[in-house]
């Protein structure tokens, strides 16, 4: 089968970027053919919060693709519409996750489709942005609208979809889990981050947004405290000042007991910041799923996080992890100190692994065979 997909890809940054990469190559150790068709610009730079949209790293999955797509150039809609019908594929495979990209999904869809026979099918990171977009709802029935069939991830991303496209033909699979890209030993990760190495340690790792709950952690992280000497290391790019929780960690009396590492983690860094954590904490205030989550499977670290969205499918209470409410600094602090007097570390280990296998890119692969199949 003849398959193409539409996307972010290397030289780009990020999940999305990165879970393309992995279905490519999962894709093509069934059998199948495959063409990427890349951005040539992605975001415009006023409209990128981050220092930069290329992947640094050494390291890490990459797929040949073909820089063809601007988001915001019709022309190149209609060149990379001109490009998938002269290959002919099978399906179509593009990654969605926000309204942004809607136009030129949308449009490259009914195109694609207009002149073949192609299967469209879009894989829906998430539909509802966690911040809200100027006609962000009128822009993602537009390109919800030119897709065949959907893959989504979550059950709260299968409610959204299903609201705005009731008829929709998709296949619910969970988010894999990724490989590690290396190890490293538990004393020497922590030397490397100037960390204690007999402290307790958890770690919050990605983007900062106000969505993400980070001021309600430090709370916790307070009350915590009086129980065990937890330390904590924030690990990710701010997309918010950081100076606003240098402020609450000294008004918190917490200096010495949190690190901020202000920058994208490249890939050969990683497996360093989840070798020196106990636990991953996401005290998200709102979310669909994760793509964190599968990432400390894969690196043997439980996680501790908030009962929102599709999280509660993928984190097991008192196996895989521990589930509190959103925004309840209390819950989490108590959360945190059961963590460390409740469980031993060894307890996690097998149940994590157990999760992490169940977490396959054989499954997402096999939805996108099925859908296509559907035709």
């Amino acid at each position: 089968m003849r398959v193409a997909s539409v996307g972010p890809a290397y030289p780009y940054r990020g999940g999305i970027a990165y879970f393309n990469a992995r279905l490519y190559h999962a894709l093509r150790e069934r059998g199948h053919e495959l063409l990427a068709v890349n951005f040539k610009r992605q975001y415009p730079g006023l409209l990128f919060p981050g220092t930069t949209q290329e992947e640094r790293s050494r390291v890490g999955p990459r797929i040949p693709s073909e820089r063809l797509l601007d988001s915001l150039g019709p022309l190149s809609w209609w060149r990379v519409a001109n490009r998938l019908a002269r290959w002919q594929p099978d399906a179509v495979v593009f990654h969605y996750w926000m309204p942004f990209f809607a136009p030129s999904y949308g449009t490259v869809s009914r195109l694609v489709r207009r002149r073949s026979r192609t299967r469209v099918i879009w894989i829906c990171h998430n539909i509802t942005p966690h911040e809200r977009q100027p006609a962000g709802s009128l822009l993602t029935r537009y390109g919800l609208a030119s897709a065949d069939a959907f893959v989504v991830m979550s059950r709260p991303v299968q409610e959204d979809l299903l609201r705005l496209r009731p008829d929709a033909t998709h296949r619910l699979v969970p988010h894999p889990a990724y490989e590690p890209v290396g190890s490293v030993p538990k004393r020497e990760a922590r030397r490397r981050l100037g960390l204690d190495p007999e402290a307790p340690v958890l770690l919050f790792f990605g983007y900062v947004r106000p969505y993400k709950g980070l001021k309600i952690l430090l709370q916790a992280l307070r009350e915590a405290r009086r129980e065990v000497p937890v330390q904590l290391v924030v690990a990710g790019e701010f997309y918010e000042p950081l100076s606003t929780y240098e402020q609450q960690v000294r008004e918190l009396g917490l200096e010495g007991a949190v690190q901020f590492h202000n920058r994208y983690v490249p890939n050969e860094e990683v497996p360093v910041f989840f070798a020196a954590a106990d636990a991953v904490v996401l005290p998200y205030l709102t979310a669909t799923q994760s793509g964190i989550v599968p990432m400390a499977y894969a690196y043997g670290v439980p996680v501790i996080t908030t009962s929102v969205g599709g999280l509660p499918e993928v984190v097991e209470e008192g196996r895989t992890g521990l589930l509190v409410p959103p925004g309840d600094a209390g819950a989490l602090a108590q959360a945190i100190v059961r963590f460390y007097r409740d469980f031993e570390g060894s307890a996690w280990s097998e149940a994590v692994q157990e999760k992490r296998r169940l977490l396959s890119w054989d499954r997402v692969a096999q939805a996108v065979e099925e859908l296509v199949q559907e035709d």
